[in-house]
């Protein structure tokens, strides 16, 4: 009967005033000097680290698509990422890697920082954020193939449960020649870690 009432007591409550419930279930002192202005600065927060649900991605694609007949494999790398997870809201952050190869279309280079900053600034799974970023990609320009990897260390595994500090998750989305053809693949992962001619040849 307790958790109905505090339900009721929530119900219309403002962002500030959850996240002040949440320090006091906390054992905390919402009211002390250091923690006073918390709630709104953990709002202004969370509404920063999750604006990418007000964003269109097919619109940031759509405002800077080029016509070309270039048709080799373009690599944009180490685009740096930061995103929440959405099972425990805490931090996982990395590098994302993104190639593709053009069939009439390219987009404008600075578009796919953007695209990926539009996605990890969301409650995410590091695997979903990789298939629609390549699958984005994939409906605005419809590209001969296109490639994604994402290389991300997570808070979650880092702070709590396991508690290793140094693992780091791999995932990647392949499509078209990236998933076809082995060459291709092969192409782009040697370039994104650098290994391209690392042999002299």
């Amino acid at each position: 009967m307790a958790v109905k009432e505090t339900e009721t007591t929530l119900t219309g409550a403002s962002f500030a005033d959850l996240i002040r419930e949440l320090l006091v279930r906390l054992g905390e002192d919402a009211g002390r000097e250091g923690l006073v202005n918390t709630p709104e600065r953990v709002q202004r927060s969370l509404e920063a680290l999750t604006k990418g649900y007000k964003e269109d991605p097919e619109a940031i694609l759509r405002g800077a698509l080029f016509s070309v007949t270039y048709d080799e494999m373009v690599i944009v790398k180490d685009i740096e990422m930061f995103s929440l997870c959405e099972h425990h809201m805490l931090p996982f952050f990395g590098k994302v890697h993104v190639a593709y190869i053009p069939n009439g279309k390219v987009i404008g280079l600075s578009k796919i920082p953007r695209l990926v900053e539009c996605f990890a600034r969301r409650l995410q799974v590091q695997e979903r954020m990789t298939t629609q970023i390549a699958e984005t990609i994939q409906n605005a320009i419809h590209p001969i193939g296109v490639g994604v990897v994402i290389e991300a260390r997570h808070l979650c595994m880092m702070m709590r449960g396991v508690e290793k500090q140094h693992s780091a998750a791999v995932t990647s989305a392949m499509q078209g020649a990236f998933r076809t053809s082995k060459r291709t693949r092969d192409e782009f992962l040697a370039l994104i870690h650098g290994r391209m001619n690392s042999n002299g040849g």
